[in-house]
């Protein structure tokens, strides 16, 4: 709308406004960026979507802030993140893109990843039947600081209004503009996205770890101009290879005999990274290590790691201009953009000068270098030549930093790395929004029926093609197991028909049930009836054959295998009449019925019991419908003590 020039302007107004936020990050791989992308017709590739992890937020004014795919796309603001291993740079991108349109209400957003509708899978428990990949596009959007899913019309009276087919960007705005309320997602749908960008931006602290690392003076000093350049070095050795290491046998750039103790900022994924990795240096090096049990083993081989990162970044580099940072915060942007740090209290007080303030004014101009003045078409700067730029620029003193050393603030503790069983157990209990009943709740007796119920709503579900479709809660609807008419349908799948059942099957059932009878003496009228009595006589035949069977079972072990009702059971589905045809002998007593119930609970927990506390089958099937037995404290050894 009215050209390129109001999107230059609210790009602008966007990186003012959230700055603070921005400045303080320490991104992954590639930090947030927002660009100017002219308008483009169908027939032109677009220009994002590149191979890898990346996030994919974009904005159109009037409005806009979003992916395209298909369909003509209008001038917009847009920019490509490469996340790489560090999730949560995508969701702190999601978070992002929420408060841009809650703070900017005439633009609407979008955004994908290398996955696609990335928000859906996040949402895909509670999301409409109809919603699926083949016709998701151009229908999720962030607008006015809410998750908008356009519908598909009910009737064929609203195509005009709603698109069945994949809307364009001209019809997604003028649906968001103008029917705003009917587009909102579902509650649980925006529940479960805004769940997972909750504690934003308090998060973004508690995503940092600190810790001591001993690192030559030159890294010191360049890690105090550029803090976010630690990424680039742990993911240079977290990626080595046996070419990377050959630069590290003599340390051209950073040799060991200057080094101090410094506490270096680091997220979570980029020490986690750092920390995992086993790694013993080149003995032509001269990096050493004191012995594991040295109190400050730690940060020697941390310091060891991140030296060897920034030698082989400055290994692949090239000669550069060592007055680019010059040029760049000569930018008149950069005034306005420090302008606009001191007003949202950036330096949260700090005095002007003071070794914390440079601190914070060093991580501003890193972001801003690296964020807003470099156009997309430009070669972009590798970390190794940015590295050696400030090498030439900047001074620093060894003996300053060694009285530095002398008194840093402890790191903090690392040993959200180790995870125990339970808490894995209670992560992943979380994940589906459920926990772990209490101590008091296990104590109490568990309700088997809801075991039961559960099963049976389980088996009773119809599912499709697509795969079985598990009841989630048994709060929803009561779901009834009606024998009856279990055993009817099973009689009208097995005699539905004298075309359904086999001529050698139906001869064999005739002589066993009216052996008497001759075939060859009736006529033309009594076969016709004799048809028309098949399916009831089909299904008292295999009435009969269960009988004998269960007769024939009842003294075996498959017979003894099971639990049945309790003789004082009088319920008439629960007592079977005993066989009239059978010749009773001495031995033969009245069939007890068999409880199925009990025996259905009897089989998951001997099943459960033979999981050992891993995942399977049992525990699976009734997670998956919102069931969590209790932990298996006494094994269950038969279906007696089951039964007690």
């Amino acid at each position: 709308a009215g050209g390129e020039a109001p999107l230059r302007r609210c790009a602008d107004r966007i990186l003012l406004r959230f700055a603070p936020l921005l400045a303080a990050y320490i991104w992954q791989r590639q930090p947030f960026r927002l660009r100017c992308v002219p308008a483009r017709g169908e027939r032109r590739p677009a220009a994002l979507g590149v191979a890898g992890p990346r996030a994919a937020p974009q904005l159109i004014s009037s409005p806009l802030l979003f992916s395209p795919r298909a369909g003509d796309t209008p001038a917009h603001i847009g920019g490509t993140t490469l996340f790489g291993d560090n999730v949560e740079d995508e969701w702190f991108i999601v978070y992002l893109v929420r408060e841009i349109t809650r703070e900017f209400p005439e633009l609407a957003a979008r955004i994908d990843d290398n996955d696609g509708e990335f928000l859906l899978i996040e949402a895909a428990d509670f999301l409409p039947k109809w919603l699926n990949p083949e016709n998701s596009d151009n229908r999720v959007f962030f607008y006015k600081g809410e998750l908008h899913i356009i519908p598909l019309p009910e009737t064929h009276g609203q195509e005009w209004e709603l698109p069945a087919s994949t809307p364009t960007i001209s019809q997604a705005l003028t649906l968001l503009s103008t029917r705003s309320e009917e587009c909102l997602a579902a509650k649980p749908i925006r529940t479960a996205v805004y769940k997972r960008i909750s504690g934003y931006p308090e998060k973004i602290q508690a995503s940092f770890h600190r810790a001591h690392c001993y690192l030559p003076a030159g890294i010191v000093a360049v890690l105090r101009q550029r803090p976010s350049l630690v990424a680039a070095a742990v993911q240079a050795f977290y990626l080595r290879d046996p070419i990377d290491l050959r630069a590290c046998r003599s340390f051209r750039t950073f040799p060991p005999d200057e080094r101090v103790m410094t506490v270096v900022t680091f997220t979570k994924c980029l020490y986690a990274q750092l920390m995992q990795q086993k790694f013993v240096p080149d003995r032509r090096s001269g990096y050493t290590l004191p012995p594991p049990s040295h109190p400050q083993y730690k940060a020697h081989e941390l310091g060891m790691k991140l030296a060897h990162g920034f030698e082989i970044l400055c290994s692949k580099c090239s000669k550069v201009s060592p007055d680019s940072k010059t040029s760049v915060l000569s930018n008149p942007l950069w005034e306005r953009f420090l302008s606009s740090l001191k007003e949202k209290n950036y330096f949260k007080g700090e005095m002007e000068g003071s070794a914390k303030y440079l601190e914070l004014l060093h991580m501003a101009e890193d972001y801003f270098q690296r964020s807003v003045t470099k156009p997309e078409s430009s070669v972009a700067v590798s970390p190794g030549d940015e590295i050696l730029a400030l090498l030439q620029t900047t001074t620093f003193d060894l003996k300053e930093f060694e009285r530095e050393a002398a008194c840093l603030p402890p790191g903090d503790d690392d040993s959200w790395l180790e995870i125990s069983p339970d808490d894995l157990d209670q992560m992943l209990k979380e994940a589906t929004n459920e926990s772990y009943p209490s101590s008091n709740e296990e104590e109490q007796k568990y309700d088997l029926e809801t075991v039961v119920e559960s099963m049976k709503a389980f088996v009773s579900k119809v599912s499709t093609h697509e795969g079985a479709e598990m009841p989630w809660s048994s709060d929803e609807a009561h779901v009834t197991f009606d024998v009856d008419s279990f055993t009817n349908a099973l009689d009208r799948i097995l005699g539905a028909g004298s075309e359904e059942l086999d001529s050698d099957d139906l001869d064999e059932e005739e002589e066993f049930e009216f052996s008497d009878e001759d075939d060859e003496d009736l006529d033309v009228e009594n076969q016709r009836q004799a048809q028309k009595a098949l399916p009831n006589e089909a299904a008292g035949s295999l009435k009969s054959y269960m009988k004998e069977m269960d007769c024939e079972l009842a003294h075996t072990n498959v017979g003894k295998s099971f639990t049945t009702q309790k003789k004082g059971a009088s319920s008439p589905k629960a007592t079977l009449s005993q066989n009239a045809g059978h010749e009773s002998g001495p031995e033969d007593t009245e069939l007890t019925p068999v409880d199925l119930d009990m025996n259905l609970v009897a089989n998951l927990l001997e099943s459960y019991s033979a999981q050992a506390g891993l995942a399977g089958p049992a525990s699976n099937i009734l997670q998956s419908m919102g069931v969590y037995l209790p932990k298996n404290a006494d094994h269950v050894g038969s279906n007696e003590e089951v039964e007690e």
